[in-house]
């Protein structure tokens, strides 16, 4: 597994650009909510790490993961000064195959957001076999998946910065 033995929440604040001037949205979904406030908390705690500002990140939530994708794309059209938008899920193996439709259209429709929008969609979901997996990856022995979506939605600020003409 990608994560063996490594912890998501390092990183070294030398690489990162400092986020003071940047405006950061973050879509959280309320389902498996002890999951996904964790990784809100890690995504958040690494933005302000890195400079940002409270004021300058906005949170809105929706149902499910499924729903992020409409929330990222209404919370990106009500913000247009947003420089990132960190959409944060958690879909947990079941006995169905829902679970594979819903990450999919999760994946595909951030994916789109990315392609066809001007403000950077970090994919912030984890798609775990067990609850146990997701409580590793969202502050447990992993670390917190929400603070190395942090971390990217930085970065891509800056790309986005550093891009425009």
């Amino acid at each position: 597994m990608a994560t063996s033995n490594k912890n998501l929440s390092i990183y070294d604040k030398t690489t990162i650009p400092n986020a003071k001037n940047f405006r950061f949205g973050i879509v959280v979904s309320e389902w498996n909510a002890e999951i996904t406030e964790g990784m809100f908390q890690g995504a958040f705690d690494a933005i302000i790490d890195c400079g940002g500002i409270k004021e300058n990140i906005v949170r809105w939530n929706v149902p499910g993961s499924f729903e992020l994708v409409y929330g990222c794309k209404r919370i990106a059209e009500s913000y247009d000064m947003l420089d990132a938008i960190i959409a944060i899920g958690s879909v947990i193996q079941g006995e169905t195959k829902h679970f594979d439709y819903v990450c999919e259209a999760v994946a595909q429709g951030i994916k789109d957001l990315n392609v066809q929008g001007s403000i950077p969609v970090i994919f912030c979901v984890l798609t775990d076999n067990n609850m146990q997996q997701a409580i590793d990856r969202s502050g447990g022995k992993h670390g917190n998946k929400g603070t190395e979506a942090a971390i990217a939605a930085i970065k891509m600020a800056q790309l986005r910065k550093d891009s425009k003409f």
